[in-house]
């Protein structure tokens, strides 16, 4: 009977491609930047209505949510950008779950150097492409679909069912994930299906870093008598590198390693600004830094290493003995997570994906950080899987459909077995 039921499921999920494709076109074609997620929201909301499911608008409590210690800033009034929640409401003793995604996507820039606008929603071959396609919007449809197939065939979960589209994942923002579930929106279980059609069970920490350097302005002319900032920041930089290279050599995860090509932790220096005049000898220098850390690892220890290295720079340089550079922690962080693979939330999805998917899914950690790092903070278990795709937030980001498809049965599949179906 179950298994008659869940063919049937998949039937119609199948049945409904063309559904799912225009539907992730139209929301692809709502730019929904960071801050300016609202009418992507509004068009969720609307999908949710449709369904039957009982639609609760939420907009971040700003006092409630800052004193939380997973908090993070993101700078951005959380006024007329609502958390979206859509609720099948089930029996209280049955296990719940919650499929989470982000509304929020990231610059498209430089948009000149896309094939098609990035606003387009371009479907070629089984491919479609625009910002947000795969990072992570056809993981909000999946999550849908997945459920309206359930409906579809006549199975309503025993379990309650929620499906979350938050704002502000890409900054790591308190005004999504963490309000919601702050407001008691909570379950037995959590899956985010963002981008990859791996069972996601670890990220590392994150924390983000500014080191300024002073030097001495003078006019170019007499660039003799100043003393140049940049040459400075260079020694910096490189003693940064120097660290990277040492952690990745002596810092391992299986899982994050799966997902890197063999490298569980990163530091990258993304910007550089130094200087205000081609004609003068520049007097500052600036970078920012981007430091990851493994789960286990003590955060303060790791920032440390990073004070460290810049002292020892300084030690061996006059000038910047007398003028040490500064070190500034910025806001944005998160902290590392890692999920048992051993718990039953686990491997139940695992058994659920091998009913109608053949193929075995790997188990893998990414290499950056998502909102299932605040599962543990509601005594929830949380995976991440999620569309197939390329191209994450760079030029000609695209998305499976034949993966969005085959998530979607997947999720379909788990909700029957870990919710229950009457």
């Amino acid at each position: 009977m179950l298994k008659d039921k869940r063919q049937e499921v998949c039937q119609l999920i199948e049945k409904g491609r063309e559904e799912m494709v225009e539907t992730l076109r139209e929301l692809v074609q709502i730019p929904t930047l960071t801050g300016q997620e609202a009418e992507g929201q509004k068009h969720l909301q609307s999908l949710y209505s449709r369904l039957g499911l009982k639609v609760i608008s939420l907009e971040a409590d700003r006092d409630k949510v800052c004193r939380h210690p997973a908090f993070v800033d993101s700078g951005w009034d959380f006024q007329g950008r609502p958390n979206i929640i859509g609720i099948l409401e089930g029996e209280p003793e049955a296990k719940s779950l919650i499929l989470n995604g982000h509304m929020d996507v990231v610059s498209p820039e430089p948009a000149t150097e896309w094939d098609f606008s990035p606003w387009e929603g371009r479907v070629v071959g089984d491919r479609l492409y625009g910002r947000g396609a795969c990072d992570m919007k056809a993981g909000l449809v999946a999550s849908y679909f997945a459920l309206k197939a359930l409906l579809q065939a006549g199975l309503k979960p025993r379990g309650t069912v929620m499906l979350q589209s938050v704002i502000e994942e890409e900054v790591l923002g308190g005004g999504g994930t963490l309000a919601c579930l702050l407001e008691g929106y909570t379950a037995d279980g959590l899956v985010i299906p963002e981008p990859n059609m791996k069972i996601i069970l670890a990220h590392p920490g994150v924390f983000l870093f500014r080191v300024r350097v002073l030097g001495r302005s003078a006019h170019a002319g007499l660039a003799h008598t100043g003393v140049n900032a940049i040459g400075k920041m260079n020694q910096v930089y490189q003693a940064l590198v120097a660290l990277d290279e040492k952690r990745a050599e002596e810092k391992h995860h299986p899982l994050l390693e799966v997902a890197s090509s063999g490298r569980s932790c990163h530091l990258n220096i993304g910007t550089y600004r130094a200087g205000d005049w081609i004609s003068t000898v520049a007097g500052w220098a600036e970078i920012e830094c981007r430091m990851s850390y493994l789960p286990g690892e003590d955060a303060e220890e790791v920032k440390r290493q990073v004070q460290q290295t810049v002292d020892e720079v300084a030690q061996h340089d006059e000038w910047l003995r007398q003028h040490p550079p500064q070190i500034t922690w910025l806001e944005t962080r998160a902290d590392p997570w890692e999920q048992d693979p051993a718990h039953p939330f686990v491997t139940t999805f695992r058994e659920s994906a091998a009913k109608v998917d053949a193929s075995a899914l790997p188990l893998a950690g990414a290499t950056w950080g998502m909102d299932t790092r605040l599962a543990p903070h509601f005594n929830m278990p949380a995976i991440s899987f999620g569309p197939d795709g390329a191209n994450i937030h760079g030029v000609n980001e695209y998305v499976d459909l034949a993966s969005v498809i085959n998530c979607t049965k997947i999720l379909a599949s788990f909700i029957m077995d870990w919710c229950g179906v009457a």
